[in-house]
C-alpha cells in the first residue's frame, strides 16, 4: 500500500470541459467528506455572472477534512474563454482531476486540458462523470479517449450493470466490488461469479499497462507471479506522479456515486506539496494563484503556501525585491473568508494588503526574492471592444476600475490606441469581454458605451508628381512668405516616409529645410481619404525666400500646403493592414474553418497537422485585420468551442471599390 505523507494540505484541481460536472464533483467531495449536505452554489458558482450563465467563469476554492487530512479543491472554469484564469493556478496543485462526460462524441473537448497538464507536468487522473447516464461499454469510451492523451489511460475500475444502467463498480487494484446506494456510501459485496473472468482480464490489462514502466512487474507477469497489493499500489502512485499513466475512475457526482472511492484513492495517492514546489521553483513562501479586489478589504492574493507555514504579519519579499507584510491570512470556502493566524504548508489562503502581488509570482519568506521556474504563458487577446464612459464624469473611475479588472484577470488586456483615440479592452472571446463589462457595472457602478475598434488604414499615392506651392500672407508689419518645389514619388510597401533635399545655392536656407520636412509630415497625418499617408518619398528641389517675411513657421506651413496639393493630384490609394493568422482546429472542422476564412477575404497559405496534437490541423492564412472582429466566435461555433488562433501584423495591401469607399466614409467627421 502507498505510504501517505501527512502533516500538509493537499491541493486538487478539477478541470475539464464546461458542463462536465466539475462544480458538482467539488460539492460531492465536500459532502462525502463532511457528511453534510452542500447546497448548489454554496461553495461554487456563487457570482451573479456564473449563475446567469449556468457554469463556472472563475476559480472556485473550498477546503475540507477527510480522515484526518486536509484538502483544498480548485474548481476551474471549463470554457476556453476563461482559460487564462486557470493558467497561474494549475502549476501549484498537487493533482488535477480531469472531469469527463461519458459520451464518446465529447471526447475531443478534453484534449486542450490534457495537453496543458502534460505541458506543465502536473500529475492527473480522469474521472468519468454521469456514468448513471452512460450508454455502451466502458472499453469503447476508453478506446475513444486514448488518442487525446499522450500517456496511457489505465482503468482503475470497471462498471457493473443492472439492466442498462450502471449499478456499481469493481475496483481492480483492491479486487473488491461495490454497489451504489443513493445518498449513502457504496456497499461492498462479493464479486458476482459471472464477472470474475471479466474482472481478472481487466486487472491483468491494467497490470500490463503498468508493467511497461516497471521491469520487475513485467517479469512477475511473464512468470505468472501475482504481484502483491503493495507493489500494485506503489506502481500506481509512482507512475501517476511521474506522468507515465493517467488512472481512470468513474461515478456520478450528482448522486454521490464513486465519490468516496475517489476520495480514498486521493488520500493515498496524491503527491505531496514538495513536488509542486519543485515544479514552480519555490523554497519557502507563497505562490500567488490569482488576485482579487474584495470591497473594503482591498486587494487579496490567493496563494498556496510552501516550505513553511505562513503567519499573519509575515515579511514577504516580492520578485523585484520590495518588501511587504501579510496583512491578514484567511481560509477560503467559496465566497466566504475566515481569518486564521497561520496557514499550514500546502494551504491555499487569501493574503491581504499585498498590493504589488501578481498572479504567477512568488511572495518569498526566505528573506530574498524568488522567481518561478517557468513563467506563466500569456494568452494573446482574441476579441476587443472600444470603451467610453457614458458619463464623462466617470472617466477617472472607469480608468481605475479597468485597471483592477485587468489585474484580476490575466486574460484581459487594456490598451490606449493614441492614433485611433480609443481605449480597447481585449480578452479571450466575446463572452469573456462581455462578462468583464458586466463586472465593471456591478462592482464599480460604471456604465459604458462600446464601439468596434477602428482599423488603422493607411493611404499611399498611385503615381509621382512635382508640386510648386507658395505661402504668402501680409497683415501689417512682418508677413509670411515661403515658396518651394517638391517632387513626390511612391515607394515599395513597407518603406514608410523618406524626405530628401536637393536644394542648391541656398534657395531655401539650411536652417529652414527641417521646417519643410515637419510641414510635410503634418500634411501626411491625414490624406484625402482621411488616413495617414505612407510609402512615399518627398524631395525638396527648389524654393524662394523673402528677406523680411520668410521664417521657420512660413516654411513649415508651405511644406504642409505643398504635400496636400500634391496628394490631391497623385491619386490616393487606400491600404488595409493584413495579418498572418495561425488557426488551430480539430481535423473534422478544418474544411469549415478554411471556408469561413475565405468568406472573410482570407487567403489560405497552408494546412497541415498540428505538431504533437493528434487529430488537429494547423491552418495558416492572410486575413484583413478588419475581418478579424467576431472571428473567434465563428471559429468556436465551428469547432465545438475548441478552435483558437494567433494573429500578427504582416503587411499592408491595397483596398479598392465598395469596401474602400465604406472605410473612407467611416473616417469622415461624425461617422
Amino acid at each position: 500500500m502507498a505510504i501517505r505523507d501527512t502533516g500538509s494540505v493537499r491541493a486538487l484541481a478539477l478541470v475539464g470541459p464546461t458542463s462536465s460536472g466539475k462544480t458538482a464533483l467539488m460539492e460531492a467531495l465536500l459532502q462525502a467528506a463532511t457528511g453534510q449536505a452542500i447546497r448548489p452554489g454554496e461553495v461554487g458558482d456563487s457570482s451573479p455572472e456564473a449563475k446567469a450563465r449556468g457554469h463556472s467563469v472563475e476559480l472556485n476554492l473550498a477546503g475540507f477534512d477527510f480522515m484526518g487530512d486536509r484538502y483544498v479543491v480548485v474548481d476551474c472554469p471549463g470554457s476556453l474563454e476563461f482559460c487564462a484564469e486557470i493558467d497561474p493556478a494549475l502549476p501549484a496543485v498537487d493533482l488535477a482531476i480531469v472531469v469527463a462526460d461519458p459520451d464518446p462524441g465529447k471526447v475531443p473537448l478534453l484534449q486542450p486540458t490534457l495537453r496543458e497538464l502534460e505541458h506543465l507536468g502536473v500529475p492527473h487522473a480522469l474521472f468519468i462523470n454521469k456514468m448513471d447516464q452512460a450508454r455502451g461499454a466502458l472499453s469503447e469510451l476508453l478506446e475513444a479517449l486514448a488518442p487525446v492523451s499522450s500517456a496511457p489511460l489505465v482503468a482503475r475500475q470497471i462498471p457493473t450493470w443492472s439492466g442498462d444502467k450502471v449499478s456499481g463498480y469493481i475496483d481492480l487494484a483492491l479486487e473488491r466490488c461495490f454497489v451504489y446506494r443513493p445518498g449513502k456510501p457504496s456497499e461492498q459485496i462479493d464479486i458476482p461469479g459471472d464477472l470474475r473472468q471479466e474482472e481478472a482480464d481487466a486487472r491483468f490489462h491494467m497490470l500490463e499497462q503498468m508493467a511497461d514502466f516497471d521491469d520487475e512487474l513485467m517479469e512477475q507477469l511473464l512468470s505468472d507471479v501475482t504481484p502483491s497489493r503493495d507493489t500494485v499500489f506503489g506502481d500506481l502512485v509512482r507512475e501517476m506522479n511521474e506522468g507515465l499513466i493517467v488512472p481512470v475512475f468513474f461515478g456520478s457526482a450528482q448522486n454521490g456515486f464513486g465519490v468516496r472511492r475517489l476520495l480514498k484513492a486521493l488520500r493515498h495517492e496524491t503527491p505531496p506539496p514538495a513536488r509542486a514546489a519543485d515544479r514552480i521553483g519555490i523554497t519557502t513562501g507563497a505562490y500567488v494563484m490569482k488576485t482579487a479586489y474584495a470591497g473594503q478589504s482591498g486587494k487579496l492574493a490567493y496563494a498556496r503556501i510552501f516550505g513553511q507555514s505562513l503567519t499573519d504579519g509575515a515579511d514577504l519579499v516580492l520578485p523585484d525585491g520590495a518588501h511587504s507584510r501579510a496583512g491578514g491570512v484567511s481560509q477560503i470556502q467559496g465566497s466566504a473568508l475566515r481569518k486564521i493566524g497561520e496557514a499550514a504548508i500546502g494551504e491555499i489562503c487569501a493574503i491581504g494588503k499585498v498590493e504589488q502581488a501578481g498572479a504567477g509570482q512568488i511572495l518569498s519568506t526566505s528573506g530574498r526574492p524568488q522567481a518561478v521556474r517557468a513563467a506563466v504563458r500569456a494568452r494573446r487577446p482574441l476579441f476587443a471592444v472600444a470603451l467610453a464612459a457614458k458619463n464623462r464624469n466617470d472617466d477617472v473611475r472607469l480608468s481605475g476600475a479597468l485597471g483592477k479588472l485587468v489585474e484580476e484577470d490575466p486574460g484581459l488586456c487594456l490598451t490606449h490606441d493614441a492614433e485611433q483615440r480609443q481605449v480597447l479592452l481585449s480578452g479571450q472571446g466575446e463572452g469573456h469581454v462581455r462578462l468583464s463589462l458586466e463586472r465593471l457595472k456591478r462592482r464599480f457602478g460604471v456604465d459604458i458605451d462600446t464601439l468596434q475598434p477602428r482599423t488603422p488604414y493607411r493611404e499611399t499615392i498611385a503615381r509621382g508628381v512635382q508640386q510648386r506651392s507658395r505661402h504668402k500672407k501680409q497683415s501689417g508689419g512682418h508677413g509670411q512668405f515661403a515658396d518651394i518645389t517638391i517632387e513626390v514619388r511612391p515607394l515599395p510597401r513597407g518603406s514608410g516616409f523618406v524626405f530628401n533635399s536637393k536644394v542648391v545655392g541656398g534657395a531655401v536656407p539650411k536652417q529652414w529645410i527641417p521646417a519643410v520636412e515637419t510641414g510635410v509630415r503634418d500634411g501626411l497625418a491625414k490624406g484625402p481619404k482621411g488616413f495617414p499617408v505612407t510609402d512615399l518619398e518627398v524631395t525638396l528641389l527648389d524654393g524662394q525666400t523673402h528677406s523680411v517675411d520668410s521664417s521657420e513657421m512660413a516654411f513649415r506651413t508651405v511644406g504642409r500646403l505643398a504635400i496636400e496639393e500634391a496628394l490631391a493630384s497623385t491619386g490616393s490609394v487606400l491600404l488595409e493592414p493584413i495579418e498572418k493568422l495561425t488557426v488551430y482546429s480539430p481535423s473534422p472542422s478544418a474544411s469549415n474553418v478554411t471556408s469561413a476564412l475565405t468568406a472573410r477575404r482570407g487567403q489560405i497559405l497552408g494546412l497541415g497537422p498540428r505538431e504533437d496534437w493528434r487529430g488537429w490541423e494547423r491552418i495558416e492564412a492572410y486575413l484583413p485585420q478588419s475581418e478579424r472582429q467576431g472571428l473567434i466566435a465563428e471559429l468556436r461555433g465551428l469547432t465545438q468551442g475548441l478552435g483558437a488562433f494567433e494573429a500578427d501584423f504582416d503587411h499592408m495591401s491595397e483596398l479598392h471599390g465598395r469596401l474602400a469607399d465604406e472605410a473612407a466614409e467611416g473616417a469622415r467627421p461624425g461617422a
